[in-house]
C-alpha cells in the first residue's frame, strides 16, 4: 500500500486508528473493544447451504522497532458458531524518496482458519470441501484487504490534504 507523504505521517495516521478505523473498514461492522481492539463482523459468507457470518477480534498493537503487529483477540461474551480464526499480521514502513516521497507499508499475513462443518458437509468428498474452503476464504481475504486498503488510502490522503490518485496501476 502506497501513502504519498513521509513515514512519520504515516506513522502517526496509523497510530491514531481510533479516529479512522471504523470509518474505513465499512461496509463491515465494528465495534471498539478496550483502546487498541474492535470487534469485525466482516459479512455473510457460504457455500453447499452452509452460510456462517464471520466475525473476529483483533488488535492493533503499538508499533515496535518500527513494526506494526495486529493480532487475534476474544471477543467478551462471543463464541464463535463454527469456526476458530487466528489472524497475525505485520506491517512495516518503508519510505522511497523518489520524485514525491513515497511511503510503503508492507506486510504480512499468518491467518489460520478452521471451520467445524456440519453433518450434512462432512458427507461430502474431503478434497471438494477443502478446495471450496480455500476458494472462499481467499475470496474473503482479497475483498476485505482490497476495500480496507483503498478505503485506508483515501482517508490518509484526505487527512493529510494530499490528493491521492485514484486510478493508480495497482502492484502485487
Amino acid at each position: 500500500m502506497e501513502m504519498y507523504a513521509p513515514a512519520q505521517k504515516v506513522a502517526e495516521y496509523l497510530n491514531s486508528h481510533g479516529s479512522w478505523f471504523t470509518r474505513c473498514a465499512e461496509p463491515m461492522k465494528v465495534q471498539p473493544l478496550g483502546e487498541h481492539g474492535y470487534a469485525l463482523t466482516i459479512g455473510r459468507f457460504g457455500s453447499f447451504g452452509y452460510e456462517v457470518e464471520p466475525k473476529i477480534g483483533l488488535e492493533l498493537l503499538p508499533p515496535q522497532e518500527g513494526i506494526y503487529c495486529i493480532r487475534t483477540i476474544p471477543i467478551p461474551d462471543y463464541q464463535p458458531p463454527g469456526y476458530d480464526v487466528d489472524y497475525r499480521a505485520a506491517l512495516q514502513l518503508r519510505e522511497d524518496f523518489g520524485e514525491h516521497t513515497v511511503t510503503k507499508v508492507e506486510w504480512e499475513l499468518d491467518l489460520t482458519v478452521c471451520l467445524h462443518f456440519p453433518r450434512f458437509i462432512q458427507r461430502l468428498p474431503k478434497s471438494l470441501i477443502q478446495s471450496t474452503g480455500d476458494r472462499l476464504l481467499n475470496q474473503i481475504v482479497r475483498q476485505v484487504s482490497r476495500r480496507l486498503t483503498r478505503k485506508v488510502q483515501e482517508d490518509f490522503h484526505h487527512s493529510v490534504g494530499v490528493s491521492f490518485p485514484g486510478n493508480c496501476k495497482k502492484k502485487r
